[in-house]
């Protein structure tokens, strides 16, 4: 993305008949080892799966205080079958951190400490803008690839998407079905790929207006359910439900290097319904589509949503 710095991936080959249980980097093969920091092989040990589902929040920064939309998304990946959300946090409100603290306790959150800019000066761009900046949204790359390598014995499936995004399925109720039969259809495949449609936050509807999380600051989601049409040549991005075993290396929307295939979810089985900013801003609300598959969930979701607002923010 044009930033003078990125993630890499060094990949060293094992000697034979030796069970390595450290690692150290040198740029000679000849270096003096002693000097060299060493870091634990983890995850060498196949577990059996601990959770089914585990979503990586890659960097969470810029003062974050989305709160209610970050409840919502929280509680929408639970009702779909999430055990675990990792969250690579840089830093957020202070009301902010007392959400953390309780989905933390839950045993829902882990959190990983991301001071990437206490190393670089870090942009909150995806793309480099010549403004003298070393790596682009806070090192969300970097933070990906770790979170897919920390969870690929704990977790069946890592789901990489950002807090504003809910993969949202059609044809089921939740993921785990959904996954099952998306596997069935496509046997071989560790990389299922769905695509981004933009709910603009500007335009809202009058229902689930709830007076009680008006006090709450950010988003309701509820009230956004007016989604932008598809441009003419223009390709939503996509963003991922993975085998982690499968993956090798990974960017945001695309895996760069894996086992098996991978395949693009079609949107009658599931979208991505991402409420933020809109990208097609001069859009009247007559041109957008109504599309209302998140009040599915709307019982279960007011409920779940009130229980922890009473216990954190109210």
């Amino acid at each position: 993305f044009g930033f003078p710095y990125g993630a890499a991936d060094i990949v060293c080959l094992e000697p034979e008949n030796c069970d390595p249980t450290h690692v150290s980097i040198h740029q000679s093969p000849h270096g003096n080892i002693d000097q060299l920091p060493r870091f634990e092989i983890k995850n060498r040990k196949a577990e059996t799966f601990s959770v089914d589902f585990t979503v990586c929040i890659s960097a969470m920064f810029g003062n974050y205080n989305n709160v209610l939309q970050f409840i919502q998304s929280m509680e929408m990946y639970k009702i779909l079958g999430v055990q675990k959300v990792v969250i690579y946090k840089n830093n957020c409100s202070h009301l902010m951190e007392k959400v953390l603290k309780f989905y933390v306790e839950e045993g829902t959150v882990e959190i990983i400490p991301w001071p990437i800019n206490s190393h670089l000066k870090v942009s909150s761009k995806w793309h480099f803008m010549q403004d003298g900046t070393h790596i682009g949204y806070y090192g969300q790359i970097t933070a990906l690839n770790d979170c897919i390598y920390r969870n690929m014995q704990r977790s069946k499936f890592v789901v990489l998407n950002d807090a504003d995004e809910i993969i949202l399925p059609l044809k089921h109720p939740d993921w785990k079905s959904m996954m099952s039969s998306l596997q069935e259809q496509n046997p071989g495949t560790g990389i299922f790929l769905f695509e981004n449609h933009i709910f603009p936050e500007t335009i809202s509807t009058h229902m689930f207006n709830i007076s009680s999380w008006n006090t709450v600051p950010g988003v309701n989601i509820l009230q956004h359910v007016h989604r932008e049409p598809d441009r003419k040549d223009v390709i939503n991005p996509k963003k991922l439900i993975i085998d982690p075993r499968k993956v090798i290396q990974t960017s945001v929307h695309s895996v760069l290097r894996a086992y098996g295939n991978s395949v693009d979810v079609p949107m009658d089985v599931a979208l991505i319904y991402h409420c933020r900013v809109p990208l097609q801003g001069n859009l009247p609300r007559e041109s957008l589509i109504r599309d209302t598959t998140l009040w599915r969930y709307n019982l279960s979701l007011v409920m779940n949503v009130n229980k922890v607002l009473h216990q954190t923010v109210l």
